[in-house]
């Protein structure tokens, strides 16, 4: 199993209150002393109030913040968990995230989904309807700029003799995880992508997420051997699959325990990544909590 710490989602909006004295390279210096394997932080541009109201987040937004991250540590891998496909061109997206491969010596994971927040796609003049379709053309065309070569694709982002250096450090470019639970969420991991991002949630949130509820280790696991078997028709090894474990709770001890009971039926249901998010109010605490997973999962 390896670990990624992300950021805390509730952190951003209060930022110099909850961060203190210390800064952004903080985390990742501590994720990376802890013996955590990735850090990551999560991407809303411009959220609508409403979804504000109801349990959204704010963000920073995720290449400069990884870029930051990536500065101060040599080890760690630097994910965007996630970034939404259509909120910016694909080869402007395969630019940044190239970019930030090559400059952090290949430590890149491109977390990446179709995204489900209507009021963020209209204000960014994004196409909502259809978001699944162009993603698939997207991925195709991120790739096709990562191989360093002239581009030569048809479609919504043909390109005919456009070359994007440097090219990643990571031959082909990043691996490429698909965030979300829907039918076609699984198909893009499985058939187009790396790995998968599954959200545990009950049914309210997913009425809310718009992607459907996933609340027990059993039916992870089911989904991923689906998943796996996709992948073995093709030819395929299989799917890293990174989830924050079921049970969040800002009783940081409680949930420690709580993942530690439940490690190996993760692991047994094919889990490779285990997301932590710490729920806390400040960075001193933050610290601490770090160091109490650290002690009861990685040492």
């Amino acid at each position: 199993m390896q670990y990624n710490l992300l950021m805390p989602m509730r952190a951003t909006k209060h930022y110099d209150r909850w961060i203190g004295d210390e800064h952004l390279t903080d985390v990742a210096r501590l994720a990376e002393e802890a013996g955590f394997d990735g850090v990551s932080v999560p991407e809303h541009p411009m959220p609508a109030d409403s979804w504000l109201a109801t349990g959204g987040h704010h963000c920073f937004d995720p290449f400069v913040a990884l870029s930051f991250m990536g500065a101060v540590t040599s080890r760690v891998k630097l994910i965007t968990y996630v970034l939404v496909s259509a909120y910016r061109h694909p080869y402007v997206t395969a630019k940044a995230l190239g970019s930030l491969d090559t400059l952090s010596d290949g430590r890149v994971i491109a977390g990446m989904a179709a995204g489900y927040l209507k009021p963020e796609f209209e204000v960014l003049d994004a196409d909502w309807d259809e978001r699944g379709a162009r993603f698939d053309a997207a991925l195709d065309a991120m790739r096709a700029a990562w191989s360093g070569e002239t581009v030569d694709i048809d479609g919504p982002f043909a390109a005919h003799g456009h070359t994007q250096l440097p090219a990643p450090a990571q031959p082909g470019g990043p691996p490429v995880w698909i965030g979300g639970n829907s039918g076609a969420a699984r198909r893009r991991a499985a058939l187009l992508a790396d790995g998968w991002m599954p959200i545990g949630q009950p049914p309210e949130m997913a009425e809310i997420t718009g992607t459907p509820a996933l609340e027990t280790i059993e039916r992870l696991g089911a989904l991923i051997a689906e998943g796996n078997a996709r992948r073995a028709e093709i030819g395929r090894g299989p799917l890293d699959v990174c989830v924050a474990p079921f049970g969040n709770q800002p009783d940081v001890g409680a949930y420690a325990k709580l993942v530690r009971d439940d490690l190996a039926a993760y692991e047994d249901a094919g889990v490779t990544w285990c997301t932590i998010e710490p729920q806390v109010r400040s960075f001193a605490e933050f610290r601490d909590a770090v160091h109490r997973f650290a002690d009861e999962l990685i040492t």
